[in-house]
């Protein structure tokens, strides 16, 4: 069966890659969790779109890594939340509202597994949230949850 992935997939490739898999593995693990779709002649127009947000959001070496991290230290990351008694927030905070508000405080366009939070935030106050940009090469951002 032939696919092409929307998110990357360990030991399988990144978004865009055309992949051959066995039909199983296709059809009840990528497709329905939307890792990938079906490949056709018509979709070579998706496979362009894909690659070029993943070139526009890629660290291109260390150097362009290093400049990044430089940036997202220096950044102060403000996040609204419904807030109860005692700081604790009615849900949680999770990579994508730390991406979303990275990007909004005028941050760079980053991966959404760029950012991993072992637990969610689930309190308000300073947060350090870890951004990995490349294997070696990771920034510390302080996140600060407040009040909406």
């Amino acid at each position: 069966m032939k696919l092409i992935l929307n998110q990357e997939v360990d030991g399988l490739g990144v978004p865009g890659d055309v992949v051959d898999v066995k039909d199983g593995y296709g059809r009840n693990y990528l497709v329905p969790r939307n890792l990938a779709f079906a490949w056709s002649k018509g979709a070579e127009k998706q496979i362009t779109q894909i690659k070029r947000a993943r070139s526009a959001r890629a660290i291109r070496d260390t150097e362009h890594a290093n400049e990044v991290k430089q940036q997202l230290e220096a950044l102060t990351v403000t996040l609204p939340a419904q807030v109860g008694s005692g700081k604790k927030l009615f849900g949680s905070i999770n990579n994508r509202d730390v991406i979303d508000a990275i990007r909004a405080s005028g941050g760079p366009l980053l991966e959404k597994t760029a950012v991993t939070l072992s637990n969610p935030i689930k309190t308000a106050g300073k947060h350090k949230v870890e951004v990995k940009l490349l294997p070696t090469i990771a920034a510390s951002v302080t996140v600060e949850v407040v009040p909406a």
